[in-house]
């Protein structure tokens, strides 16, 4: 018995040691030390062994195999010291190269003119609120004083998901949401994506952001109105910028009027621009209407107010020049990269 392990001792090491990749190193752990591996196969047979015996065969068996798992730790590390060195090798770096530049991007246009606008009216004391962008169709037009069949819902109809539920056509729909929620008085901003069915060119897109204030107090005027607008004005695209206010009609809004603000490419004197006009349409506002108050339970004799919407698009093609729309929804980085 002694000679057989010995045997198998002085063949293991021997084919360990010349071993070249971990697959033949692991053939020889199993078949010499695996489940059917020889050595497994002697201490299956020690019930043949002399009771006396058994101890001392026990002992060698013991002794073959932790020598052999010995020398085969041994080459094992021995390999895998090896496939690190190769690996460092091939994958060394020449820290005398330039690095790689990481390319970093930056804010869209829109973002830019959005945070600007917002920055002017939350230190005009206006909070900034948001709401849904997939909105029932009462908050939307018949809230804002717009019943059905009104000729104003036709200008602004807009993807139906339901005969009740609507993608947005403005952010008034927010200020109804407050007013709804909240007593007066009120001073609020409410940015956000609204949509319409329009065709798209270089001043329309089915998708586009707006802009909406709403102010609600007690003796607010139209000169508070237009004393809000004028620094607007001024803050967003000069401090020599002037404004001009064109009677409207808003179905949510009575007196309604339109905002211009004068050409700041030419200052008013007429260029291609402003289309020799000298001034720019920029918005549209008015006083709320008196039933819209009450809709929502406030006292019109008490409490007064105004709103404004801007679209943010248009804020972004006047402010930085742009003359397609459609250039801001492309993601071309070489016109991106200008801003």
């Amino acid at each position: 018995m002694k000679d057989k392990l010995k045997s198998i001792m002085d063949r293991a090491i021997s084919e360990i040691a010349s071993s070249d990749d971990m697959e033949k190193l692991n053939a020889i752990k199993v078949n010499i030390l695996g489940k059917k591996g020889e050595l497994t196969d002697i201490l299956k047979g020690m019930k043949d062994v002399a009771a006396e015996e058994r101890p001392k065969v026990g002992q060698m068996v013991n002794e073959t195999r932790a020598a052999i798992e010995e020398k085969l730790n041994e080459k094992l590390e021995e390999m895998k010291k090896k496939l690190r060195e190769e690996q460092m090798k091939a994958e060394t770096i020449d820290v005398t190269l330039p690095g790689k530049k990481s390319e970093l991007g930056h804010k869209h246009p829109n973002t830019i003119a959005l945070e600007e606008l917002l920055r002017i009216f939350t230190g005009l004391g206006y909070e900034v609120v948001d709401g849904p962008e997939v909105e029932k169709d009462y908050y939307n037009f018949e809230a804002l004083n717009i019943p059905a069949n009104h000729p104003a819902k036709d200008e602004q109809d807009t993807f139906y998901v339901t005969n009740d539920i609507v993608l947005r056509t403005q952010t008034s729909s927010v200020q109804v949401h407050v007013m709804e929620k909240q007593k007066p008085p009120y001073k609020i901003i409410s940015p956000g994506r609204v949509f319409r069915a329009d065709e798209v060119d270089a001043t329309h897109s089915p998708s586009f952001h707006q802009v909406e204030g709403l102010v609600i107090d007690k003796n607010v005027t139209f000169a508070d109105l237009k004393g809000t607008l004028a620094e607007f004005a001024r803050r967003m695209f000069g401090p020599d910028t002037k404004v001009k206010f064109r009677p409207h009609h808003f179905p949510f809004t009575e007196p309604s009027a339109e905002m211009d603000v004068s050409c700041f490419k030419c200052g008013g004197k007429g260029c291609r621009f402003c289309k020799g006009e000298g001034w720019i349409e920029i918005l549209g506002c008015g006083m709320v209407h008196p039933h819209v108050l009450e809709m929502r339970g406030i006292d019109p004799d008490e409490y007064v107010g105004f709103a404004f919407g801007v679209g943010l698009e248009r804020i972004t093609l006047l402010k930085y020049e742009i003359d397609d729309m459609r250039l801001l929804y492309e993601n071309d980085v070489r016109f991106l990269k200008q801003f």
